[in-house]
């Protein structure tokens, strides 16, 4: 017993004759049905008038929507898209980087605005990546909800009865045995149960088809593109990102005005953040002593009190790395650390200035820090005070107790911790233009409008250990250097389709494994008995998907049925 493959060029041969015998007889009916039907008027040279039928708007609407359900343009949108989400790899955006669109507008002004009026500064929130998103959006709907409705007609439904002529399927055997056919028909059922083959049993026949996880899976994995584009639409309009730095004693309240920078979505405002909040107690934080990774951060530990609600009630708890607060949807993590040095600025008439820490930000790996102080508020008639400062937690001495200064950078700090603290400071008087009503940085001096204090011919520079006090130049007040406080960067996020979006790439992975290895397969059997007595038993194959292994399945499941039927073979036949 041998099976018969039968090649595609003899399918091809075979459909395109039956194609040309259903063609002529449609020709044929439709020339009756003319001939006896039409109402048009007889064409004198024998020339016959064609026209065209107009689809009109409903028909121009219904053509509109299958061309956007198609797969093919689904495919052109989705590539669509990742072009659009490509120049915020390249252009600076506002809700990230206004600073840098600004600088963006100085350097280039006519260019800028030019790539302004095309929204390139604010990709995603423009007319063009909306359309390009929600025509996605809409293209993969309208392509799903009748790919699943006809997928579950499938799934109910059962396999097709087997077919009047094996011969012409791809994959064909017969034989001819003694056993009974009701007994060949049980065997089948078995073997094709045990191969996980949904069955259709008839009188003398048995269809079958298994491999509907191969469409299941290509839906599901269109479902879970669909709920990708949901979470980033639900990220887009309503999630929460913003950065708050907190010293030590200070407090956050999940307030818009309490966010040193932030990130919103489009849909949130003050209702829809996480009524709580939390006190900076502590922060703790110890860096590697010696060998060669000195200086190398090891653990950073902020201890908190949280409240969630109006009166909710205190709660002690800690932050750290990649532990983060959780309250309700909202997360708040720490991701940095540094010094806020505490100083007391008395005005020419001693009136206490300022007073309190202000935040310097590292500039290398052992914490050397750079920070502005500035005083505005002193007595009626002075001039407004600043301080160009630097702060270094671990101070390098030598035996006389002198600063030492790197010649190529300056001073710097030799470890992060504080073992050694010093505070080197120079400073100006004049007008600090906070007046103005313009937003300054409160990390840079504006000092276009301010008069540097001077030593004589040299500038004048102080290094301030902690408790020391200094009388200001010209009679101008004092600075003294109260301590050191460790200040944290708390990052607060929500997103409210992150869960979504893991979700949705699980089951796209599980949904494309499925569509790319599951083959669909339709088998059938008939067994009837012959005229001389003998049961001829016939067994076909189809394959619904591309791919190859047809014929050694059919082959597998021939051996299992003629093993599972045994019978006196006589006369056994093969057509080829």
């Amino acid at each position: 017993m041998s099976l018969e493959t039968r090649s595609d060029e003899d399918l091809e041969r075979d459909d395109d004759l039956a194609r040309d015998d259903d063609l002529g007889r449609i020709a044929k009916s439709e020339a009756r049905a003319d001939a006896g039907m039409s109402t048009a008027p007889a064409q004198d040279d024998g020339d016959e008038e064609i026209r065209q039928p107009q689809l009109g708007v409903l028909g121009w609407s219904r053509w509109l929507w299958r061309q956007l359900t198609s797969m093919r343009v689904a495919l052109i949108l989705l590539f669509l898209l990742s072009v659009a989400a490509t120049p915020p790899t390249l252009i600076p955006q506002r809700p990230v980087s206004p600073i840098k669109v600004s600088q963006y507008f100085r350097d280039h002004p006519d260019r800028a605005k030019i790539m302004d009026k095309f929204q390139l500064f604010d990709v995603f929130s423009s007319w063009w990546f909306a359309s390009i998103y929600i025509l996605l959006f809409v293209s993969l709907a309208g392509c799903i909800v009748p790919r699943c409705w006809a997928h579950a007609k499938t799934l109910r439904a059962k396999p097709p009865e087997a077919p009047r002529n094996f011969t012409r399927l791809p994959a064909y055997a017969r034989w001819e045995t003694s056993a009974d056919p009701d007994a060949v028909l049980e065997a089948a059922r078995g073997a094709l149960g045990k191969r996980r083959f949904r069955l259709n049993p008839t009188t003398d026949s048995i269809a079958a088809e298994k491999g509907y996880a191969r469409e299941t899976g290509n839906l599901l994995f269109h479902i879970a593109l669909f709920g990708i584009l949901v979470a980033f639409a639900l990220g887009s309009l309503y999630s929460v990102k913003g950065g708050k730095i907190v010293v030590e004693g200070g407090s956050f309240a999940n307030v818009l005005t309490q966010y040193d920078d932030r990130q919103f979505g489009a849909l949130v405002d003050a209702d829809n953040l996480e009524p709580f909040g939390f006190r900076l107690k502590s922060v703790e934080q110890t860096f590697q002593p010696t060998g060669a990774k000195r200086g190398e951060p090891r653990s950073f530990t902020a201890h908190i009190e949280s409240w969630y609600g109006h009166d909710g009630k205190d709660k002690s708890g800690t932050i750290k790395v990649n532990h983060p607060l959780e309250v309700g949807d909202t997360k708040v993590f720490m991701i940095a650390t540094g010094y806020a040095p505490e100083v007391t600025v008395r005005d020419a008439k001693g009136k206490i200035a300022y007073k309190g820490p202000t935040i310097f930000l590292p500039q290398d790996g052992n914490r050397t820090s750079t920070g502005v102080i500035k005083v505005p508020d002193v007595s009626a008639g002075l001039k407004q005070l600043g301080f160009d400062a630097q702060f270094l937690p671990s101070a390098p001495m030598d035996q006389q107790g002198n600063l030492l200064v790197d010649p190529r950078r300056g001073p710097i700090s030799v470890f992060p911790s504080l073992l050694n603290p010093r505070l080197m400071i120079s400073g100006y008087e004049g007008d600090l233009g906070m007046d103005s009503g313009i937003p300054q940085n409160i990390y840079a001096l504006k000092a276009d409008k301010m008069s540097k204090f001077m030593d004589g011919s040299d500038v004048w520079r102080k290094a301030l250990k902690v408790g020391d006090t200094v009388d200001l130049p010209n009679g101008a007040g004092s600075i003294t250097f109260d301590g050191v406080k460790t200040w944290a960067n708390f990052q607060v996020a929500s997103e409210p389709g992150k869960g979504l979006a893991l979700f949705s790439v699980v089951a796209a992975i599980v949904g494309l494994v499925l569509s790319l290895f599951v083959r669909r397969r339709r088998m059938w059997v008939r067994a009837m008995e012959g005229p001389d007595g003998h049961t001829v038993v016939e067994v076909g194959g189809l394959a619904r998907t591309e791919g190859g292994g047809l014929g050694d399945e059919v082959q597998e499941f021939v051996d299992a049925l003629r093993e599972a039927a045994p019978a006196n073979s006589s006369g056994t036949k093969v057509k080829e």
